[in-house]
């Protein structure tokens, strides 16, 4: 260093008090354990929101689970009924029985009234209204 640098900094340190040093270095440190502190808090928090999301990612995919099992059976059982009544279409209408006829395509009916597909409308409307709330 050119003699007057070195002239300049000691200059300056002796123009700095050990209490306006000790009040440098105090400041260093608390900024740095709040800086700590911080970090610490963050990763806490950002290991509370992975654990969350985990857990509700399992849920997620635990009711995904009951609701493919309910369809499946559901829509097996429904594959049965329409075979049944559709046959039995088949049979009314090669026999002439208007009585039958009646009976069977009332159950067709039914059946389609408690379609998952029959409130389709209804869900349709409701989508389509900006204002519908829907809870999960």
């Amino acid at each position: 260093m050119p003699a007057k640098a070195t002239e300049v900094i000691v200059g300056v340190v002796g123009k700095i008090s050990p209490a306006d040093a000790f009040g440098a270095l105090t400041q260093i440190v608390s900024v740095v354990r709040e800086s700590i502190e911080i970090h610490e808090t963050e990763s806490t928090k950002r290991e509370k929101l992975v654990t969350y999301r985990e857990t509700e990612v399992a849920r997620i995919k635990a009711s995904e689970r009951i609701l493919r099992e309910y369809f499946d059976r559901v829509f097996d059982e429904r594959k049965v009924t329409n075979k049944r009544l559709f046959d039995s279409l088949d049979l009314a209408l090669q026999s002439g029985d208007v009585a039958a006829l009646q009976a069977v395509v009332g159950g067709i009916v039914d059946v389609a009234r408690t379609s998952p597909m029959a409130g389709i409308g209804e869900l349709r409307r409701a989508m389509d209204d900006p204002n519908a709330v829907f809870e999960f």
